[in-house]
């Protein structure tokens, strides 16, 4: 079952990131945004009971010539060690921009595994002129998944992430 994150998921929410990423990092982040970004997009997915996986959508901005324009960025995303390659996570990502796209956002964008992201029709950010704010990250690990084609032209540009994100690199 997948649903929205509760107030009382949080330490599950906690303990499940820092066993998936082996660190706190990823962890704090989340922490830290629950507190500052009240539009964020977080789902958890129960197993017999308990948090099995956890995905975070929060607002990220292209600054293009064109302007800023406000999509989501999806991170972190993450299953119980022991649970992984059961679906658990295609069916977070699935949910979850699901939920980007009712929100009207023309986007997602991740920093993630090239391998895995592409199944749910990400590619290379790239392709649209879009580079991340972070120069270290390798081009191939940006991918973009465009929900409003209208708006596709307009996203050539910088991705800026919530000040949060800072700490992972």
């Amino acid at each position: 079952m997948i649903r929205d994150e509760a107030e009382r998921d949080a330490a599950a929410v906690r303990g499940l990131l820092e066993q998936a990423f082996e660190s706190p990092v990823e962890a704090g982040i989340v922490d830290a945004l629950r507190l500052a970004c009240a539009d964020r997009i977080s789902l958890v997915a129960e197993h017999d009971g308990d948090v099995a996986g956890h995905i975070l959508f929060t607002p990220v901005e292209i600054v293009s010539a064109a302007g800023p324009v406000r999509g989501y960025g999806l991170a972190p995303m993450a299953v119980v060690p022991v649970l992984q390659r059961r679906g658990i996570g295609s069916g977070l990502v699935r949910a979850g921009v699901a939920r980007v796209r009712d929100t009207g956002a023309p986007f997602v964008i991740v920093i993630g595994h090239p391998s895995y992201y592409p199944r749910f029709g990400f590619v290379p950010a790239s392709r649209y002129g879009v580079r991340c704010q972070w120069p270290s990250i390798p081009d191939e690990a940006v991918m973009l998944l465009v929900l409003d084609h209208t708006r596709a032209g307009s996203l050539a540009g910088e991705a800026r992430y919530r000040p949060e994100f800072d700490a992972a690199v």
